[in-house]
């Protein structure tokens, strides 16, 4: 039988039951606390060491320890730090520069700053953790050949929204890697989310189904890594191996050619809709289709696979696959992808309600056929089951350039920080490749030891239609397999219509928050809040592996969401530093998600601190007192517990150092021109309340790779080729003005030459990817760059902020000097 589709009208509705009254779609019972047998041992006989491995008191994972003497020396070294930073500080305070005291104060004022987000960096890092999976555990207990799987169900979600950025093949290998997953068929269903109404991504979904018959008994029967088409078949096998089997070499060039044929099926789709015009995609029933108007349609389910939607060529049945396009009309707020995760969680709920949801980014394909029994395995972990909320996968990549020149790996977050906080209270949700139990969406709190779960889930009815909306098979509400197909198709497009969640609590309190552009940000806080923990699921071989913007203006762009995101999470109402004080979210998860939400403001520091160098050569003042005094002492010191805590972060967490030097550089570039931008917008869109757009990031296809060096206009280049002007040109005038002057003016210029080239240093890869284009650098990017520096430096010459230096030692240094004498001198003073 043909796919199942369903749009918004009843006379839809009698088509699809017509064709399909035989139907049954089972909506799973809300999940439970599973029982735990204990097995009873006679006293005569003597308790193994090692239980069973389907014994229930056996743990699915485990805590791998860091190495303690790693760990105690970067604990010491921290504390040590720490200890350094004040008497550095303390110094800096008490030691002002009196023939630039404006320069001196800036740079106090960023270093103090610098110092206040390397603690809320730090700290949350006290107490990383590794962790393993027992998956033969998890066969043994719930998946055992020969009997039925109880292994719970899992609906994954996949989000797409602009077929012209996000490539409809490129979509289509992420749903075929989760059809091939190595999990009970029965108990897996992948939902795709067209946000963009798109027929190419329609009619994509339907070729891939159809390719999903060959594709998914051909990976199963070789056990083949990774199960995405278009990634396995680049990988270069080795045909003339002894111990290659003859049959899979046959299978395998035939899968190949079945293939590109479904690519070339899919790229003359894309093609198709370029031209025809967008009136003539109707359905077969001649209602309007995918593709006309992806602003004002109503919602669309279209159901492929799974029950009586086709066998695959081995007559095994396929996981189910929903094709959901939420309804839109003008006037509504859609609230972009949480908008969407939460119409595909309504969704979810009415057709088959698993008990978790993953969610994957429609460029992020599974990569490890046992992922989903890797989550498993930590969700239904007897220690952890009633309180985890989630389980957080690291984000990995294929197509980054080599030398990963713009840190997309992003290693010393995935693998630091987010380790950090696995000893915490878990890792921050990053958007794609996480696990979610439902009940920890669904905005309750986890069960505590005691509690009868019926009680926790129940409410009035006036209660449950506040929170939930009109429909009853949301919320934990039962659905037998004799429920009208026909009633729970008419729910699910009911539910999600774009007034479903007029005055309920949908994005408020249940499923992913609104409010920021950065949801995952804000949804993984308010879990925490109410005391789920997560987990950080990093197995030997990655889960999934996404899509990087490698060209320049797409990382930045990339990075000024984020940032923009972390702004109105700051000036939201769930602002960390305020929100949730009601002792379910543990003091350093807290501190983690301040530095989340302060990160961009540091920017404004950083953008001052490589600015002060050139104005340090053009102006011969130092902002520091000379490296041969105290000073200096203290300051090589100070670099030195820098560099220790560096090199132990490296060990326990096996980052290299070009991957750390990589994310430092970035952190440079970044920081002076995508986060500066994004507060002034945050602020802007606080003020006027007027709402921002952004563009999907691109995901292109396999010649993605030529595009490391592509220029793309946006005015977050200006900010940092205006400092590598400034910067340029105060080296080129210190050194003219030392060759002028003679052998011993080339001393003091060496201790401020040095913060020139670090800052050149880190801008190293911007520059880099400017002057590596292949037609070189516009004109008018050239021209103005050079325009603004020249205005800052003829505004500095008009103010001539060294006039005010007396005014600002008498009034402002008065008044640090008095408050350091009254309530940080004692600090000091070992008697108090």
């Amino acid at each position: 039988m043909g796919p199942l589709w369903l749009a918004s009208t009843p006379q839809d509705l009698v088509s699809f039951c017509a064709v399909s009254s035989a139907v049954l779609v089972r909506r799973e019972p809300r999940p439970r606390i599973p029982l735990l047998f204990v097995m009873e041992v006679s006293v005569e006989i003597r308790t193994p060491v090692n239980y069973k491995a389907d014994d229930p008191q056996q743990p699915l994972s485990r805590v791998v320890p860091i190495s303690s003497s790693h760990l105690f020396s970067y604990r010491v070294v921290i504390i040590l730090r720490l200890f350094i930073l004040g008497i550095y500080l303390q110094y800096r305070y008490t030691h002002p520069v009196n023939d630039a005291y404006a320069l001196w104060l800036v740079s106090v004022l960023c270093e103090s700053w610098f110092s206040i987000s390397w603690l809320l960096d730090q700290f949350p890092k006290w107490s990383p953790v590794n962790r393993e999976t027992y998956l033969d555990r998890l066969a043994l207990r719930y998946d055992k050949d020969g009997e039925p799987s109880q292994l719970p169900h899992i609906d994954v979600f996949v989000t797409t929204a602009d077929p012209s950025r996000e490539p409809p093949l490129v979509t289509a290998n992420t749903v075929l890697s989760i059809l091939a997953v190595d999990y009970p068929v029965d108990k897996v269903t992948c939902y795709v989310s067209d946000d963009g109404y798109a027929m190419q991504t329609f009619e994509s979904i339907s070729q891939a189904a159809e390719f999903a018959k060959k594709w998914v008994p051909f990976c199963k029967k070789y056990s083949i890594e990774p199960r995405a088409p278009e990634f396995f078949f680049t990988e270069k096998i080795d045909y003339v191996k002894d111990d290659i089997d003859l049959s899979f070499i046959k299978d395998c060039r035939e899968m190949k050619r079945e293939y590109e044929e479904l690519k070339v099926r899919i790229n003359a789709l894309v093609a198709k809709s370029q031209k025809v015009s967008k009136e003539d995609w109707q359905m077969q029933d001649g209602t309007p289709g995918p593709g006309n108007n992806p602003r004002d349609h109503p919602g669309m389910i279209q159901m492929f696979l799974g029950h009586d939607g086709g066998l695959d060529t081995d007559g095994n049945e396929l996981p189910r696959l929903v094709y959901v396009s939420r309804e839109k009309r003008p006037g509504f707020s859609h609230h972009k992808k949480a908008g969407a995760m939460n119409a595909l969680m309504r969704a979810s709920a009415v057709l088959t309600n698993g008990a978790y949801i993953l969610n994957v980014d429609c460029d992020h394909y599974f990569n490890n056929c046992k992922a989903l029994k890797e989550a498993m395995c930590f969700m239904l972990d007897p220690a952890n089951e009633n309180k985890t909320g989630f389980v957080q996968f690291p984000q990995r990549f294929y197509d980054v350039d080599l030398d990963d020149r713009y840190a997309n790996h992003s290693m010393v977050f995935f693998n630091i920080n987010m380790k950090g906080l696995d000893g915490v209270q878990g890792p921050m949700y990053v958007g794609t490749g996480c696990c979610f139990n439902r009940q920890a969406l669904y905005g309750y709190d986890p069960v505590v030891a005691g509690d009868d779960v019926e009680k926790s889930l129940l409410m009035s009815q006036k209660s449950f239609t506040k929170r939930f909306g009109q429909c009853p098979l949301i919320g934990g509400a039962t659905v037998t397999d004799t429920t009208n197909a026909a009633t729970l198709l008419k729910e699910a497009i009911n539910v999600i219509s774009c007034n479903y969640e007029d005055e309920t609590e949908w994005g408020e309190e249940i499923g992913w928050m609104y409010g920021s552009v950065t949801e995952d940000i804000l949804t993984g806080f308010k879990l925490h809040t109410r005391g789920w923990i997560s987990i950080y699921g990093m197995p030997s071989r990655p889960g999934f592996l996404g899509c990087a913007p490698i060209n320049l203006s797409d990382r930045l762009g990339q990075i000024h969401r984020w940032a923009f995101g972390s702004v109105n999470f700051l000036l939201s109402r769930h602002c960390p530093i305020w929100y949730g004080y009601n002792g379910k979210l543990r003091f350093l998860e807290r501190v983690t998600y301040i530095n989340n939400a302060t990160y961009p403001i540091t920017s404004i520091a950083l953008v001052v601190y490589c600015v002060l160098p050139a104005i340090c050569l053009f102006t011969g003042k130092l902002i520091s007192p000379e490296i041969k005094d105290v000073y200096g002492m203290w300051f090589i010191i100070f670099l030195l517990s820098i560099i220790a805590t560096i090199f132990l972060e490296l060990l326990w967490s096996d980052v290299s150092f070009r991957d750390w030097w990589r994310n430092e550089q970035f952190w440079v570039i970044a920081g002076t021109s995508a986060q500066p931008f994004a507060i002034f917008q945050g602020l802007f869109q606080f003020i006027t309340k007027i709402e921002t757009k952004f563009t999907v990031t691109s995901k292109v296809d396999d010649q993605k790779v030529n595009e490391l060096y592509v220029f793309k206009w946006t005015w977050l280049l200006v900010p940092p080729t205006i400092i590598t002007i400034i910067n340029l040109a105060g080296i080129a005038f210190s050194v003219s003005s030392a060759i002028i002057d003679g052998y011993e003016s080339w001393v003091p210029l060496i201790g401020r030459l040095f913060f020139t080239i670090w800052v050149l240093a880190h801008l190293y890869p911007f520059i880099e990817g400017l002057l590596q284009r292949e037609n070189g650098i516009p004109t008018s990017f050239i021209l103005s760059s050079i325009v603004l520096a020249m205005i800052f430096t003829l505004w500095w010459i008009r103010v001539d902020p060294f006039k005010i230096d007396k005014w600002l030692e008498v009034n402002i240094g008065s008044t640090v000097t008095n408050i350091y004498n009254k309530l940080f001198a004692k600090l000091l003073d070992f008697d108090l």
